[in-house]
C-alpha cells in the first residue's frame, strides 16, 4: 500500500505497518491507536481491536470489535486497531494472486489424516489457496463473553491476532469441517462468496447461509467455548459464488509465562 493514501488529520500520529499477505493485488496496513485517520479513496477496514472503531462523519456510528466496513473519503476518529485492505486497480481478475509470492494450495501444506478436520480429511485436489499470515498484535478478551455466552466479563485471557488472505476459483466448496483451536472470521474482499454452516459432514445437511460481499465481516464467531479452554465449532466451510479473495482473521490463546501463572 502506498502509504501516502492513509494519513493523519490535525497531525495526530497513527502507528501504522506494512502487512505481508502476498503480493500487490491486494495490500494492507495495520494501524493501531488510531486518532483521525484519513482514509484517500475506497477502502476495507477490519476492527481487529476490542472496542469500538468511530467513524468520522455525523452522527458518529461505530464500526463494533470483529466486523468491518467499507470506507471512502472519509476518516476513523477512533479505534484501537485497524486491519486496513486496497485492492489493485485492474482487469478485475482475482485469480492471479496465487501466482503472487507467499501463497500455496492448502493441499501442499497440511498433514493426512482428519485432525486438520475434525472428519473426513481434507481433498487435496480442492483449489483453495492460502497466503501468508502476518500477526497484527494482542488482545485481551474473555472467549466467554466475546462468544454471548455471558452477559458480562470476567477472566480474560491474552489472545495474538493473525490474518491471511485466501482465494479460491467460482463454484468452490472449501471442504466441510469443524476444528480450530483459535477464534476466527471472515472478510470479502473481492468477489461473492459465503460461510455455510452444516449438521454433518455433509453438504446436505446445510442449516445455515451466510451471504457475504466486498467489506462484509462474519461479525459473531461460529464457535462457542468448552470448559476446557478450547472452541467447538459447527461443521462448515467458506463457498465461493465468484472467483474470491478473502481474509481470515484468527484469535490465538497465548499461553501464561512464567512469572503470569
Amino acid at each position: 500500500m502506498n502509504t501516502t493514501s492513509m494519513t493523519a488529520a490535525r497531525g495526530t500520529l497513527n502507528a501504522s505497518r506494512r502487512l505481508d499477505l502476498g503480493g500487490e493485488r491486494v495490500t494492507a496496513e495495520v494501524v493501531s491507536d488510531v486518532r483521525d485517520l484519513y482514509l484517500d479513496g475506497p477502502a476495507i477496514v477490519v476492527n481487529t481491536g476490542m472496542t469500538d472503531a468511530l467513524a468520522g462523519e455525523s452522527p458518529r456510528k461505530p464500526i463494533p470489535p470483529l466486523s468491518s466496513s467499507l470506507l471512502s473519503d472519509t476518516h476513523v476518529a477512533r479505534a484501537d486497531t485497524l486491519v486496513v485492505l486496497r485492492t489493485a486497480a485492474g482487469d478485475g481478475s482475482a485469480a492471479g494472486i496465487t501466482g503472487e509470492p507467499g501463497w500455496s494450495l492448502l493441499g501442499d501444506l497440511l498433514e493426512d489424516g482428519a485432525d486438520t478436520t475434525g472428519g473426513r480429511p481434507f481433498d487435496r485436489s480442492t483449489p483453495l489457496w492460502k497466503g501468508p499470515q502476518e500477526t497484527v498484535g494482542r488482545v485481551r478478551l474473555d472467549p466467554a463473553h466475546l462468544l454471548r455466552e455471558t452477559p458480562e466479563p470476567a477472566r480474560e485471557d491474552l489472545f495474538e491476532v493473525r490474518v491471511n488472505l485466501w482465494f479460491a476459483p467460482a463454484g468452490t466448496d472449501c471442504f466441510i469441517h469443524n476444528r480450530h483451536d483459535f477464534i476466527e472470521v471472515h472478510t470479502q474482499v473481492s468477489g461473492h462468496g459465503r460461510m455455510q454452516k452444516f449438521r454433518e459432514q455433509d453438504h446436505r445437511t446445510l442449516y445455515e447461509d451466510v451471504p457475504m460481499s466486498p467489506g462484509y465481516t462474519t461479525p459473531d464467531p461460529f464457535c462457542a467455548p468448552r470448559p476446557d479452554g478450547s472452541f467447538h465449532y459447527p461443521w462448515h466451510q467458506y463457498r465461493a459464488d465468484t472467483d474470491c479473495v478473502w481474509l481470515a482473521v484468527e484469535y490465538h490463546r497465548v499461553a501464561p509465562s512464567t512469572d503470569e501463572r
